[in-house]
């Protein structure tokens, strides 16, 4: 049987190497590269294509999309899984253009030298942009493969809000330019958009009503964003794989700056706390609940954790 065609009954039977298997999206995602990089594709653009997704993060906005998907039924399961490669590649995506030096200027990513610093700014640029459309791609070509293609159209559109104007990425990033922003209100176009893309598209990918499932994507996006700004303040470079002080150093709303580390960690807690309580009762609710209070181990500074409600 495909791995694919896994429900969530299956993935309590089986434990938790079945649950790695089922929530990872990388043999997919090297499939997507693939396509995008062959012949006659430029040599350079096809380095730096594969050198901005891989290796990759946690990966955890295509987990979180697969999760969900598995929880509430998962009938369609390579939509879920386009979905989930679509939201990594374009969040891949978003790590190139934030990195060039009209916005953070940052040469470190992951570790490793930033795509503009290897490639230079031009290969950069087309590596983001094609990124963005061999995402839709992706999405795209499962509509061959599906049986209703009004989910692929719920799904394509939650995941463009998640991405464009008025609330998503390519917002967050032109917030960077104003003279003055919200915090909150920057944090929820810049991060928490695309999780709330990841657990709405999974949702809507197994023909659930997505909107109950925005919350958990907003409070977990929100969080993430703020263990980031903790992390720019108080973490050490080689530790995160990319510059820390980069906010102060640009002037960028950071949750650090405007409430303290106390107040931000306050805020992290309970954006946590938020988006545990707000998953729907479903057959896999147990399972989300104890993969976000896991992933939620990584969001603290050393020296703390999470409390619960």
């Amino acid at each position: 049987m495909s791995r694919l065609l896994y429900t969530i009954t299956d993935f309590f039977a089986e434990g938790s190497t079945m649950a790695n298997e089922l929530l990872d999206c990388e043999h997919n995602l090297r499939v997507a590269i693939k396509k995008a990089t062959e012949s006659p594709c430029p040599p350079q653009l096809a380095q730096a294509l594969e050198y901005a997704v891989f290796p990759g993060g946690a990966r955890v906005r295509p987990k979180l999309c697969l999760a969900v998907a598995l929880a509430t039924g998962n009938d369609e399961p390579m939509l879920a899984m386009s979905a989930a490669v679509a939201i990594e590649m374009l969040h891949c995506a978003s790590l190139v253009h934030d990195d060039l030096p009209c916005f953070d200027d940052a040469t470190q990513r992951r570790g490793k030298p930033s795509v503009h610093a290897s490639f230079g700014e031009r290969i950069a640029v087309l590596t983001g942009d094609t990124l963005i459309v061999s995402a839709f791609e992706q999405l795209a070509r499962c509509g061959f493969q599906i049986s209703d293609a009004r989910r692929l159209a719920t799904v394509t559109q939650l995941v463009t809000r998640g991405v464009g104007a008025p609330q998503g990425i390519c917002a967050g990033q032109a917030w960077e330019c104003e003279p003055s922003v919200d915090t909150a209100t920057y944090h929820q176009c810049k991060t928490g958009a695309l999780f709330v893309a990841a657990t709405c598209a999974g949702a809507a990918a197994a023909g659930e009503d997505y909107q109950q499932w925005l919350p958990l994507g907003s409070a977990i996006g929100q969080a993430y964003q703020v263990a980031d700004d903790i992390q720019d303040c108080v973490g050490v470079s080689a530790q995160m794989g990319k510059p820390s002080g980069r906010d102060a150093l640009l002037g960028r709303p950071n949750a650090v700056h405007e409430l303290g580390l106390g107040g931000a960690i306050t805020l992290l807690n309970n954006l946590l706390n938020d988006g545990i309580a707000s998953i729907p009762q479903c057959a896999g609710r147990d399972l989300l609940v104890s993969l976000v209070e896991k992933q939620s181990e990584r969001f603290f500074p050393s020296g703390y954790k999470r409390c619960a409600a």
